[in-house]
């Protein structure tokens, strides 16, 4: 019977695999660990287990994408994520959801969500450790990790400290993420853990994360709850096409957390506020049908009427009769609608961002196995690698990839 608990896992204090991290990457791991008769610890800090799980998607998870390529993630290894996603990839995951009774629906742009809620990933999750007779242990503090150098001891070669107890293991796979969310429990510790083996981490930052506003674009505040369907461009040349939520604090929405990604501070957005219709084209074909229709009037009808009414109070434009427009104020317009340049403060930081850029340098890794190459048991899961992927469920499917070929691995032994 699986235990989850905050006292003494185990009396022998060991175990084959103690996997650090009790979030998507590390619960998966140790079931599939635990099924192929394999003794898994799961260490985590927190008072509950996936609780990023629960968080996401509103709540109700977008655990994958109908459509999962390489090219949906960033790394400074490119091709890294090819190998773990071919062996475990999107339709394997959700043959488990299936195989678990989970309903779910398809949104927008091929993301799954669950029509439930995010337990039922939690709870299949927690289901796939029992089986595998896997032990959980809730707030626990990993204070020390040593590697034994003793080469004649080849079944322990990791002990772990953990509130203030020393624990021994073979295998010791780090899942515990990156910096995003601290009130989740996010911490640098897979770093530490990492620059103490004498690995490189590229250094992190926030990703998948809303902008904030410049003193000067704050006016922008009070439209706040407005959303519209945008082009966001970065000059890395990266654009995204989706949803855009001004926000009181800056821009959020889908759009901006993907372009997020690949923008760089003191950089500027071009964002496209009208990209199903040319604003010239519009207004000039509406002038021959309305000659006397008021500026304003003409625009609030392509875009939200309290963006447009700004936009007047803050003098972007003067309203006036469509058939007293000139070229030169057409020109403005164009530029204005569809060649908006958002100069962002900065983002909102881990705080609110989804995922972390960066981490753990992926040339000291095994692809196919996610274990450090140099030292023999040890691995690396999930966020805590510098990988990251796009919005969408594609964090989640490289949890599970990771995950998975880190288990084959470990249980191929």
């Amino acid at each position: 019977m699986m235990q989850i608990s905050a006292a003494n896992p185990s009396p022998d204090h060991y175990h084959d695999t103690i996997i650090i991290g009790a979030g998507a990457a590390g619960l998966f791991c140790a079931g599939r660990l635990g099924q192929a008769g394999k003794s898994v610890l799961v260490l985590d800090n927190g008072k509950k287990i996936g609780r990023k799980i629960l968080m996401a998607g509103g709540g109700f998870c977008n655990f994958t994408n109908l459509e999962v390529t390489p090219q949906h993630y960033l790394s400074h290894n490119p091709h890294f994520v090819k190998s773990a996603l071919a062996r475990y990839n999107q339709w394997d995951f959700i043959a488990l959801v299936a195989e678990h009774g989970i309903a779910y629906h398809e949104k927008e742009l091929g993301q799954l969500f669950c029509d439930n809620s995010s337990q039922d990933i939690v709870d299949l999750l927690l289901n796939e450790c029992r089986k595998g007779n896997v032990e959980i242990a809730l707030r626990q503090q990993v204070q020390a990790v040593e590697r034994l150098s003793d080469p004649q001891a080849a079944q322990v070669r990791f002990r772990v400290q953990r509130n203030g107890e020393w624990l021994a293991c073979r295998n010791l796979v780090i899942a515990s993420g990156g910096l995003s969310m601290p009130a989740l429990g996010a911490s640098a510790f897979g770093y530490k853990v990492a620059e103490q083996f004498g690995l490189k981490v590229i250094s992190p930052r926030a990703a998948l994360v809303p902008f904030t506003w410049r003193e000067q674009d704050k006016a922008y505040a009070q439209l706040a709850g407005v959303s519209l369907a945008v082009n966001v461009a970065a000059q890395s040349g990266n654009a995204f096409h989706n949803q855009m939520l001004f926000t009181h604090r800056g821009l959020s929405g889908p759009a901006m957390l993907q372009i997020s990604n690949y923008w760089q501070p003191k950089q500027t957005l071009t964002i496209d506020l009208l990209p199903t219709e040319n604003i010239s084209d519009y207004l000039q074909r509406l002038r021959r049908q309305s000659p006397n229709l008021q500026l304003k009037t003409a625009l609030s009808r392509v875009l939200p009427k309290r963006l447009v009414e700004l936009w007047l109070e803050l003098q972007q434009f003067d309203d006036q009769a469509l058939a007293q427009l000139s070229k030169v104020r057409l020109q403005q317009l164009q530029q204005l609608i569809h060649h908006w340049q958002f100069d962002p403060n900065g983002t909102e930081g881990y705080r609110t961002a989804e995922v972390t850029l960066g981490g753990v340098d992926t040339a000291a890794i095994s692809s196919k196995t996610m274990q450090v190459n140099d030292i023999a048991g040890l691995y690396f899961i999930g966020e805590v690698l510098d990988v990251t992927g796009w919005l969408g469920g594609y964090n989640f499917q490289w949890a599970w990839s990771s995950a998975y070929v880190c288990a084959e691995a470990i249980a191929a032994e």
